[in-house]
């Protein structure tokens, strides 16, 4: 199943994957929230070849997710910014850094990156809360409800 299968299906976690779900674009994106956010650095930093960057970036751009600033102008060199549509993918990452920090650790035993809620000075944890009642919300705790006749009722956790 390709890019523009899945970006034509009734999901909407298909066609979130469809526009971040190759392996380069999410640490693209964790790049740039960090602050690195020009071509030369994310090149630097991944170790990607400079087609396949260009691409992922054009695509990103394409879609809204980021937008592209000059701050040279010979050659033209460009500060890639996320937009609203793109700062909004932030939670997914945190979700990622949480997951791979329970699940895939190198076992050093220092976690790589921490989060700091700049409001309050802390370092916090990332989590998913109902926007109802503010509760924790647990996979084993929710259901997916489709609807508009949408053709994948699947069942969660068991």
């Amino acid at each position: 199943m390709g890019r523009d299968t899945l970006s034509e299906m009734d999901c909407p976690i298909a066609r979130t994957v469809a526009v971040i779900g190759d392996a380069w674009t999410p640490l693209i994106l964790r790049d740039i929230y960090a602050g690195n956010a020009r071509f030369d650095g994310i090149q630097a930093s991944l170790g990607i070849s400079r087609k396949v960057l260009a691409q992922r970036l054009a695509t990103l751009i394409d879609h809204g997710i980021l937008d592209r600033t000059p701050y040279q102008d010979n050659p033209v060199r460009y500060h890639y910014g996320l937009t609203e549509k793109g700062l909004e993918l932030g939670g997914v990452l945190l979700a990622m850094k949480g997951w791979g920090d329970r699940w895939t650790a190198s076992g050093s035993g220092t976690p790589p990156m921490e989060v700091r809620h700049t409001r309050c000075g802390h370092l916090a944890e990332p989590a998913l809360t109902c926007s109802h009642c503010g509760e924790p919300l647990d996979p084993a705790e929710i259901s997916i409800e489709t609807l508009n006749g949408a053709a994948w009722p699947v069942p969660l956790v068991g």
